[in-house]
This record gives structure tokens, C-alpha cells and sequence, in this order.
């Protein structure tokens, strides 16, 4: 428990640099929800040492609450005070849109000239997430057979490996099957792949549950030099642990393992290996079921997840009711980076047509199954690079009548150029509605593209979008981040 006075101290010093940690992060949850450490450009002396300075209590923390403040950076405040700061940091990340674009910010007040809603909050605020990646290194004793989140960076070469169990967005059950896979390698004869040029075999373990407490757990192994045979025999030691032995507590429904000599690969790259239970998990999400697969997308707050897709829904296609009744609108929707699908399907049953382009083949794999298995007919998808696809059908979506909605959820990369332009330069689409987890980066780049002046050296000669509306969802409740769904019309 964190003493009154440290935890006063500690809101004050979150407070008056949140911000500044909001542009410059050290080690946060990415969106496919593993930790990851920031890429950075080269700095100046100067900043480097001013980045190096640690803040005055840190040196008091035990290793769990620095653990806490690197992957719950709010954790200390409590959520109405969580939610004003998202929403102050969304409006600020929206007057740059409004500063590119002199004729949406009112001259008089330098206000934005389209609303900003007010953050929409996660029903559920604690143990929230459906999925989650522990790595393995040294722990604080030094045992590199250590499983948990990173304090500290390769960089400055000072990585230790905490348990989470302490954090508040982590569900128990995650955090057992950590600590049971943290046992099996202290008694495996094999040595943790800490780094691929230093040897090694046992790497991170991811774990998805869903709203039924179904589980699956993913082992991810770098095989070096053994053998297909030597390989087995710790295959069959890792099912023997996870049914028979001390992780049967774990009651895995699925156990997935991938043999893979690099960092992050595709079931295409280096498929996934089903060693025991079923192949998938369902959950669901607005009254549809989904098929997750061991490398599917899926938002790891379900309960959030809802009240993200039931916004976009209604920013798509306006909800005209009758009594109770949802009236279907008609027209056609373009669902650039479906995923498995989820936003077309929840969509359906108001459009005539969804069409979904998603880069991962198993995703088109999973979102084809779940469109077939909620009997939704209207919905096709297509696999491959948005930016080679999507020119190949605008002419199909623009010849079919009805009106062109589009989506785009895409990672935090942003859109392709070539997307934005096909987007642009399709005048059939008038309404688009861009949902983006970090609207601060690349994404701010296509919505300016969207809404700048025909630019003929751009290829952009389409006629310019305009943000109408934006509402900000809190997925993440404890971290920095929460999505923003940004509706634009022209």
C-alpha cells in the first residue's frame, strides 16, 4: 500500500509532467499490446541529460510500483481525474488539425470549430485486459528465467523483469498463467532467449481470455540449433506442465506454440503450432460472436470494444429509430483495416454492402468465419497491402449505387499515402470516419491530407474532407492512451 503523503506527492509530480510524458514515452503498451520501447531520433547533450534525470521520488518506489508507472503510468489518480487529462490531451492533439486548417478554428475565441465530445469511459476499469504479453529476463535477483514487464531500457542497459501481478489492468488469470510458465522454465533444462545473438530457447508468453474466462496461451520459442526432434521432446514437456503437471491450474483451453528465429512474425512467416485443447476462442461483442485466433485482432477491453464500435456505428450511419427499432439506411461501407471484421459486422445489418481489406490473411480468415457465422451476408473481405487493393476497387464500390461510407482503423502507423489519395479522389465517399489509438503521430499526417487544398504534386485532387465531429473512448483506463474516433464530411 502506497503511503498518503507518497501517493500526494506522486499526483502532483504526474500532473505537472503528463503532458510532456504524453509526447515522449519510454516503454508503453503498443496496440497489438505488448511493451515495446520506443524508437527515438538522435537528441542533443542537452536533452539527453534532461531526460536521464529521474523524478524526485522514484528512488523510493519499490519495483513494483516503478513497474506500475512505466505500464499504468495513471494508476495513482483516480478515473475522473484520468479521464479529464485524456480529454484535455485529445483537444490539444485536435487544434493542431485546427491550426493546419485556419477556417476550423474560430478567430475570435481559437476554438475548434467541431465539438469534441466528452470522453466516453470503459464500463469496466480494473483487470480489463483480454490479452496480454509477458516477456522473460533477469528479475530483480538476477534469475533470467524471470516472467513479467520491463523497467528500464536495452538502451541505457539497465532491463529488469517485474511480475505483474500488482497491476491493476491485468486479470488474475493472466497473471497465473505468467507464474506457472515462470516455473516450467526454472525447471526446463533449456536457457531463455534473452537476446537471438546470445542463444538461448524460451521466449515471451502471450495469454487471451475471454468474457467467459476461456484461455489460450501462446509460447513463443527461438529454436537455435536443436533439431525437430529435440524440439519435440520440450513440446511435450510444455503440454505435460500445462495439463498434467502444476500448470493444469491453469485450465488452458488452447496452448499454441511458434518456433521463430525473429522478433514478431506472421502465422504465415512461422505458423502457429496447436499442441493441445481448441483452435480458437470466442467473445463477444454488440450481440455478434468473433472467432480469435492465436494471432487475430481483437480490442483487449471487450467491454470498451462495445462502446467504441456502437460510436463508430452511429458516426457511419446515423441511427433513425422507430419505438425501438433501428431502421437499416442502406448505401455501401468501406472497412479499411478490418481486422477480423468486427466494425463491418456490427455495422451490417444498417448498410447494404460491407466491404473489409485487411493486410493479415488469417484476419480475413477469421473475419469471413465470423461473417458466415452470424449469418451476415452482406459482408466480403479481402486480403493484401490496403494501398494495392483499394485502388482495384473503387471502381466496383462507386458503380454499385447507394452512398459510400468509409472506415479506417489502422495501426499507429497511420494510412499508406496511396490509401489516403485513393480515399481523396474517390468523390463517391462523403462521409469517412478515421478511428485512431495515437491520432498525435501519423495520423495527424493523413488527416491533414484529407483536408488540405487539392494538391496536384500530391495526386491529391479530390475535393477536401472536413473533421466534423470528434469523440474520444477510453479503451486503456490507467495508461496514457484511449482511442479517437474522428468523423469527417465533405
Amino acid at each position: 500500500m502506497v503511503l498518503a503523503a507518497s501517493r500526494r506527492r506522486s499526483v502532483l509530480f504526474l500532473k505537472c509532467n503528463i503532458l510532456c510524458s504524453l509526447r515522449t514515452p519510454c516503454l508503453l503498451f503498443s496496440t497489438d499490446d505488448s511493451i515495446l520501447a520506443e524508437q527515438r531520433k538522435p537528441r542533443s547533450k542537452t536533452r539527453q541529460r534532461r531526460s536521464q534525470k529521474k523524478p524526485p521520488w522514484t528512488d523510493d518506489l519499490s519495483w513494483e510500483e516503478r513497474l506500475a508507472d512505466v505500464v499504468t503510468p495513471l494508476w495513482r489518480l483516480s478515473y475522473d481525474e484520468q479521464l479529464e487529462l485524456k480529454q484535455n490531451h485529445q483537444l490539444k492533439i485536435l487544434s493542431q488539425l485546427s491550426g493546419h486548417q485556419s477556417q476550423s478554428l474560430s478567430p475570435a475565441r481559437g476554438e475548434l470549430s467541431f465539438p469534441v465530445l466528452p470522453i466516453l469511459p470503459s464500463p469496466v476499469r480494473d483487470s480489463y485486459r483480454n490479452k496480454s504479453t509477458f516477456s522473460v529476463n533477469r528479475g530483480v535477483d538476477g534469475n533470467p528465467k524471470t516472467v513479467g514487464f520491463y523497467v528500464g531500457t536495452g538502451r541505457q542497459g539497465n532491463i529488469v523483469c517485474v511480475n505483474g501481478d500488482h497491476l491493476l489492468n491485468m486479470p488474475e488469470k493472466h497473471n497465473l498463467v505468467a507464474r506457472c510458465y515462470q516455473d516450467f522454465l526454472r525447471l526446463s533444462s533449456l536457457e531463455p532467449c534473452l537476446l537471438f545473438h546470445t542463444g538461448g530457447h524460451w521466449r515471451e508468453v502471450t495469454v487471451r481470455t475471454n468474457t467467459e474466462g476461456r484461455t489460450m496461451a501462446i509460447v513463443y520459442f527461438h529454436p537455435q540449433s536443436l533439431t525437430p526432434e529435440e524440439v519435440a521432446v520440450h513440446k511435450a514437456d510444455l503440454v505435460d506442465y500445462f495439463t498434467q503437471g502444476p500448470g493444469s491450474v491453469c485450465q488452458l483451453d488452447s496452448l499454441f506454440f511458434q518456433e521463430s528465429s525473429m522478433t514478431r512474425c506472421t502465422h504465415e512467416e512461422s505458423p502457429y503450432q496447436l499442441l493441445h485443447g481448441q483452435p480458437h476462442i470466442y467473445d463477444e461483442v454488440l450481440g455478434f460472436k468473433f472467432r480469435i485466433s492465436a494471432d487475430a485482432f481483437f480490442q483487449v477491453n471487450q467491454a470498451a470494444a462495445e462502446v467504441l464500435y456502437d460510436t463508430v456505428r452511429d458516426l457511419c450511419v446515423p441511427n433513425t429509430e422507430k419505438g425501438r427499432e433501428r431502421t437499416k439506411v442502406g448505401g455501401n461501407l468501406l472497412d479499411v483495416c478490418c481486422g477480423t471484421g468486427a466494425i463491418g459486422i456490427t455495422i451490417s445489418p444498417r448498410m447494404d454492402k460491407i466491404i473489409g481489406i485487411e493486410l493479415i490473411e488469417q484476419a480475413v480468415e477469421d473475419a469471413r468465419h465470423n461473417a458466415a457465422f452470424n449469418n451476415v451476408l452482406n459482408c466480403q473481405f479481402f486480403s493484401g497491402k490496403a494501398e494495392v487493393v483499394l485502388p482495384g476497387l473503387m471502381s466496383q464500390l462507386s458503380s454499385t449505387g447507394g452512398g459510400l461510407t468509409a472506415v479506417v482503423n489502422p495501426a499507429r502507423a497511420g494510412l499508406h499515402p496511396r490509401v489516403v489519395r485513393a480515399l481523396r479522389n474517390q468523390p463517391s465517399i462523403r462521409r469517412l470516419v478515421y478511428v485512431s489509438c495515437k491520432p498525435d503521430g501519423e495520423a495527424m499526417r493523413n488527416f491533414r491530407e484529407l483536408c488540405c487544398k487539392p494538391d496536384p504534386q500530391k495526386k491529391l485532387t479530390g475535393d477536401a474532407f472536413s473533421p466534423i465531429l470528434a469523440v474520444p473512448v477510453d479503451m486503456f483506463p490507467h495508461t496514457l492512451h484511449c482511442e479517437l474516433v474522428l468523423l469527417f464530411e465533405r
